[in-house]
């Protein structure tokens, strides 16, 4: 075994990976955003409606299993900080097996899943036939979404986000190249954004996995015995069985969120997916600096430097608040024209700009929600994870029933303290976390 590393810890390290991270989450939420640009051109309120539904259920039920990409990210950056690079080849296949094993479950169980989920979402009937339509169709994405999870999150483990961030943009301008000729030229419809999305996927799987055989040193060719390690697999699905239930309740809160706004009418559900459509790119770039501290503070609880480890939390959350700034700015200046640009509906623009100011809000609680998701990820605090994400799920339902009387303006104002609720709780549980993990 080598001997364990002890980086120094600098800014420029810092942006070396979450600049490529940043930018690849940044493109995530794009196959999304794209979609309802294009089906926003088409001027009908029920298919935009129906693609932003169809958009938000995909978004949450694939991050429900983002514990593919955190895990692997984690492992993989505490075995570099422990010296341990043999293991890399098994990180990934554990998480390609798991990928696979879920990704074929939810194409089986698609048909009850389908009915349970938009049942509960309670749109009408002419934007829950649009958004089955698309659900029917890109849930076949669900295999390769996920295996692109595990290869984002080995190579960002890795501290190798550039390649990350180009298999990101591979697969987004497909996706948005194949959109525009599906939809607004050869007019599939809401079908033909579907079928782009699963198509982006496939290729990125493939580049993908070119990519990580290039990398491991022995090939996919892992001995069984360190592929099916008791302990490591014992481990592994430990801690993604508490991420997978912390996702849940974020999960909750955003699906909670969606049905309130599309049992509010067509117009609000509309004005709500455009503003959604923000909060998600702001959350996606936010999320580059918990990359960072996933990469950063795994490599340092792998290799038990805690200077490394608080040095890397401190440069995160600076930064992070920092950028958490420009993007408020950016949406307080540029929020109208941006509106303007995802639908051509007079109604659902007027809606979209009365709530724009949550959205400017949103970015700097934030800061402080993604980046501790980044540090106790990296440490893998997994079960603390769990817990105080259902702490912020009873605080948001319980300032949405504090609120409800206000309308939309009630459910937006519960979106952002539960953005407060994330970071806060995290920040105050993480003084006693960091000296249990390090002490002597």
């Amino acid at each position: 075994m080598h001997a364990p590393v002890h980086p120094k810890v600098t800014t420029r390290q810092m942006f070396a990976i979450a600049g490529p991270a940043m930018v690849a989450n940044l493109t995530t939420p794009l196959i999304g955003v794209v979609s309802t640009i294009a089906i926003g051109r088409l001027n009908d309120a029920a298919l935009l409606g129906g693609v932003a539904m169809a958009s938000v259920i995909f978004d949450c039920l694939f991050w429900l299993f983002a514990f593919l990409r955190i895990s692997t990210l984690a492992f993989t950056a505490q075995a570099m900080g422990a010296g341990e690079t043999h293991d890399y080849g098994a990180i990934l296949m554990r998480g390609f097996i798991v990928a696979g094993l879920i990704g074929v479950a939810l194409i089986v169980l698609q048909l009850p899943l389908a009915a349970a989920l938009f049942s509960l979402m309670g749109g009408s009937e002419g934007v829950t036939h649009a958004a089955r339509t698309y659900f029917m169709i890109r849930i076949w994405s669900a295999p390769l979404a996920f295996a692109n999870y595990v290869i984002l999150g080995w190579l960002v483990g890795q501290a190798r986000a550039n390649r990350a961030l180009l298999l990101q943009i591979a697969i987004n301008l497909i996706n948005m190249i194949a959109t525009v000729l599906l939809v607004l030229v050869y007019h599939t419809g809401i079908a033909g954004a579907a079928i782009a999305a699963v198509l982006s996927e496939a290729v990125g799987v493939g580049l993908g996995v070119l990519v990580c055989r290039q990398l491991a040193k022995d090939g996919f060719a892992v001995p069984r015995a360190r592929l099916f390690d008791r302990d490591k697999l014992m481990r592994m699905l430990s801690v993604n069985r508490d991420i997978m239930v912390r996702t849940a309740a974020l999960i909750t809160v955003f699906l909670f969120f969606t049905a309130k706004g599309a049992r509010a009418g067509d117009v609000t559900l509309a004005a709500n997916s455009v503003l959604n459509n923000f909060l998600l790119v702001s959350a996606f770039f936010l999320d580059g600096f918990a990359n960072a501290a996933q990469q950063l503070c795994g490599r340092a609880y792998g290799a038990r430097d805690a200077r490394g480890f608080a040095d890397s939390t401190r440069l995160v959350l600076t930064w992070g608040i920092g950028f958490a700034l420009v993007v408020a700015a950016l949406f307080a200046f540029a929020g109208p024209a941006l509106i303007d640009l995802m639908t051509t509906s007079d109604a659902v623009r007027r809606a979209a700009r009365d709530f724009l100011v949550f959205i400017v809000i949103a970015p700097l609680p934030g800061a402080f929600a993604f980046g501790f998701d980044g540090i106790y990820g990296g440490a893998t605090w997994a079960r603390e994870m769990r817990n105080l994400m259902l702490a912020s799920l009873a605080i948001f339902l319980i300032a949405w029933w504090v609120l409800s009387g206000f309308g939309n303006a009630g459910l937006w104002s519960a979106m952002i303290a539960f953005y407060v609720a994330r970071g806060g709780l995290q920040g105050a549980r993480y003084p006693a976390l960091y000296r249990a993990s390090f002490k002597s």
